[in-house]
C-alpha cells in the first residue's frame, strides 16, 4: 500500500466514523466525492447536493478540493472531520 494512506473520517452530523485507504495521487475533491458516494449508500437521508468541507481533527487545517493528497499533511493515521453543508447554507445556518 505504498501509494495509499489510512485515514479516519468522522462525520459529526451523522455521528459516525469511517476508516479508509485513500490514494495519495488524487485530489481532496475526488476523494470526498468517492467517500460521500459510499456513505450515502449507508445513510440515504443525506442529500445529494451536500458539499463537505474537510478538516484535520487535531490542527483544524482545512483541506481544499483542488489540493493533491500527497502535497498535504495527510499521512497514515490522520484523523479528518467532514462538515456537511448544503450549497444553499448561509452564515445563519452555521
Amino acid at each position: 500500500m505504498e501509494y495509499k494512506v489510512l485515514i479516519e473520517l468522522y462525520l459529526p452530523e451523522i455521528e459516525d466514523t469511517y476508516e479508509a485507504y485513500i490514494p495519495i495521487n488524487k485530489t481532496v475533491g475526488e476523494i470526498m466525492d468517492l467517500l460521500m458516494g459510499l456513505i450515502r449508500n449507508q445513510h440515504s437521508e443525506l442529500p445529494n447536493d451536500v458539499r463537505p468541507k474537510l478538516y484535520n481533527r487535531h490542527n483544524y487545517r482545512r483541506y481544499y478540493s483542488k489540493e493533491i493528497i500527497r502535497k498535504t499533511d495527510i499521512r497514515n493515521g490522520t484523523e479528518l472531520v467532514a462538515i456537511l453543508r448544503t450549497p444553499t447554507a448561509t452564515t445563519d445556518d452555521i
